[in-house]
């Protein structure tokens, strides 16, 4: 965000182009048709083929970015891929969410690439609508600075006092305000029907299961959102590049979640992470509100946000790799100790 940019959204309108929009609006509603194809019969996510479609769609902000670098500059490229890192980093915090909502919901496993689906696209639903209203309140004036930067920064202690109390790790779906309301006025099918989302049983409507795990995967995307698209705002004013990075982060999280479902338990220092990060783009966002203000109070460069960022991310995977080893040597000696004696045969005493 440079200088002096406090009251309107959008500095860079060559990167707002209604034909860049429009491309990129179509790619996304392709990819996700695709996606559709592909999850049309349940089947279990073959590891190969997940890995194969996350390299695919890791490749795609990069050579986006370099798109971008080359027609707009390092600078909208460095917007760019640091509110990517943000928003990949924030969908892998979905992603441990939404395994144990497929947990509590027993969705089969033949069934999870559908439900996964569903929570992507209602997430990129609710990114644009949030993104339009984010670029909306920058646009009447200073004061969206620090309610995305407030927001931030509560947001961060909310996760650091959930991580503190091991919170953040329970899904209780039975007080999920959202599912006991679809509960109160639709029938739900004891068991699941396959991919479909609703069946007519003795001649009424009923849901299935999976409809109420795709609602509470939906409920759950309204609060990412509100955490995942100020923080990006932290980043850039441009709406475009808000969705371009949103879309880029969502779309490769339904075979990313196939190809990290073992080791999501394992990053057991990412929500610390996370908390850190939140807190510095609401810091960043309030130094830059003050910088309108009071021209002598600095700024903080993307490129040094985009340091922050990585060296956060690398510093809790670091240690939670580190701790995970420690419990491993920890608990080596107590199965050694719990091992049943060897009885030596009669004849040899």
């Amino acid at each position: 965000m440079s200088a002096g940019t406090i009251s309107h959204a959008v500095a860079l309108p060559t990167i707002a182009s209604p034909a860049l929009w429009t491309i990129t609006v179509a790619a996304l509603v392709l990819l996700l048709t695709l996606d559709l194809i592909l999850t049309r019969r349940p089947r279990e996510e073959r590891m190969r083929e997940a890995v194969g479609w996350s390299i695919f769609y890791l490749l795609l902000p990069v050579l986006f970015g370099v798109y971008l670098w080359a027609d707009h500059g390092g600078g909208v490229a460095a917007e760019f891929f640091t509110g990517f890192v943000v928003e990949k980093s924030l969908s892998v915090d979905n992603l441990f969410v939404f395994m144990l909502l497929l947990a509590a919901f027993a969705v089969p496993q033949a069934l999870a690439r559908r439900v996964l689906l569903y929570g992507i696209v209602g997430a990129l639903v609710l990114r644009a609508v949030f993104i339009a209203l984010g670029a909306a309140a920058l646009q009447s004036g200073t004061w969206a600075f620090l309610l995305f930067g407030a927001i931030l920064i509560l947001t961060a202690g909310k996760i650091l006092r959930d991580v503190m109390t091991g919170h953040e790790q329970e899904v209780d779906i039975s007080s999920m305000r959202t599912v006991r309301l679809v509960r109160r006025f639709v029938a739900v099918t004891e068991d699941y029907r396959g991919s479909r989302l609703a069946v007519r049983e003795q001649g009424r409507l009923a849901l299935t299961p999976l409809a109420l795990a795709a609602v509470a995967i939906l409920a759950t995307d309204i609060v990412f959102a509100v955490d995942s698209v100020p923080a990006v705002y932290g980043v850039t004013e441009d709406p475009f590049l808000v969705f371009a990075t949103n879309a880029f982060a969502l779309l490769g999280l339904r075979a990313l979640y196939f190809v990290l479902k073992g080791v999501l338990t394992k990053l057991r220092h990412l929500n610390h992470g996370l908390s850190v990060i939140l807190a510095f783009i609401g810091v960043k966002l309030l130094l830059h509100w003050a910088h309108g203000v009071w021209a002598q109070v600095p700024e903080i460069p993307t490129l040094a946000s985009l340091g922050v960022i990585v060296s956060v991310l690398a510093v809790v995977t670091a240690t939670s790799l580190l701790a995970n080893r420690r419990d491993r040597l920890r608990a080596a000696p107590e199965r050694a100790g719990s091992a049943e004696p060897v009885q030596e045969p009669a004849g040899e005493r």
